[in-house]
């Protein structure tokens, strides 16, 4: 297929595309390299695949409804995966207008193009914050999700509504995937765990909001990739997915098994609990394997191994 990928030089986005061109698969990458973070690793995201003949990237923004438009018209989609969006709940808070503009009408300017162009295929990725605080665990995708506490987690729940009024008014087949506290190598440098790995490292004191209690569905990237590859190639009407690891664990976990992989004490700077952070996020995931025979194979400890490694080798930094 060739398949058209929003946000495709970030985290998630950079990796599926090195995923989907392994499997022959084209891929128009498209990014506007939004400056939340430093352009030079999105940059490094894609370094290996730029130089792939089935990919090409263009820089663009997802409200660009002629832009867009001009790639539907001389590329010729079969399928569309949205990752693009801003993210983090705590700056979404500070600035909710940019987070309405981008998710928001930045999802309908696509999906209006794609209806244009007759692409009737779409992959959103939306995120396990439209569950808020709900109260009943594991997140089951037939939880009521009215409640969410960010304007993050609002602008989800509401591209989730647009995506399922364009599969009713037009007949798109579309997957909405909750993914749940993605980490990894290439994670943006400002999450959680990144900032704990780096400041572990580098001997500078670790942040933890609130007493550290708060507990994390924690799931690996590769583990995420293949969910999305399952969604892909069962993609048939409209679904709402969870996409985690089904095993919540708490910060100061983490930060425990950070230590024990680096070798280093942490040094913990408790400060307070952040508006917007859910105390925990837990994944029903039994629809994920039904629908699309997702099973996260990846263990928390050995993907921390890995992404420790990752982090070491940033831009030449020497950790004593």
């Amino acid at each position: 297929m060739r398949i058209f990928i929003t946000g495709a030089a970030g985290f998630i986005g950079s990796h599926l595309c090195e995923k989907l061109l392994s499997m022959n698969h084209e891929v128009i990458a498209f990014d506007n390299f939004d400056d939340f973070y430093p352009r030079e690793i999105k940059e490094k995201n894609i370094s290996i695949t730029l130089q792939h003949s089935n990919y090409k990237i263009i820089e663009g923004d997802i409200r660009d409804a002629e832009k867009l438009n001009l790639c539907f018209r001389e590329n010729h989609i079969d399928l569309v995966i949205h990752l693009a969006a801003k993210a983090g709940v705590r700056p979404s808070i500070e600035n909710p207008g940019i987070y309405y503009s981008v998710n928001v009408l930045g999802t309908l300017t696509l999906l209006e193009a794609m209806k244009y162009n007759n692409i009737k295929k779409m992959i959103f990725a939306s995120s396990s914050s439209v569950y808020g605080n709900n109260k009943k665990i594991p997140f089951n995708e037939t939880d009521f999700v009215d409640f969410p506490i960010s304007p993050y987690a609002a602008t989800k729940k509401a591209c989730e509504l647009l995506c399922h009024t364009y599969h009713h008014l037009y007949h798109f087949d579309i997957f909405c995937l909750r993914l749940f506290t993605v980490y990894g190598p290439r994670q943006r440098p400002d999450l959680a765990i990144h900032r704990f790995i780096y400041s572990l490292l580098a001997n500078k004191p670790v942040t933890v909001y609130g007493d550290g209690s708060t507990k994390r569905d924690y799931t690996y990237i590769k583990d995420i990739v293949e969910g999305i590859i399952g969604a892909v190639n069962n993609l048939n009407g409209f679904n709402i997915i969870n996409l985690g690891n089904s095993n919540p664990v708490s910060i100061l976990e983490v930060i425990r098994l950070i230590e024990k992989i680096t070798g280093k004490q942490a040094n913990i700077k408790f400060t307070p609990f952040q508006a917007g952070d859910a105390a925990i996020t837990y994944a029903d995931i039994r629809k994920a394997g039904k629908l699309i025979g997702y099973i996260p194979c990846m263990p928390l400890e050995e993907g921390l191994i890995i992404f420790v490694e990752e982090v070491k080798n940033l831009n030449g930094q020497t950790f004593k």
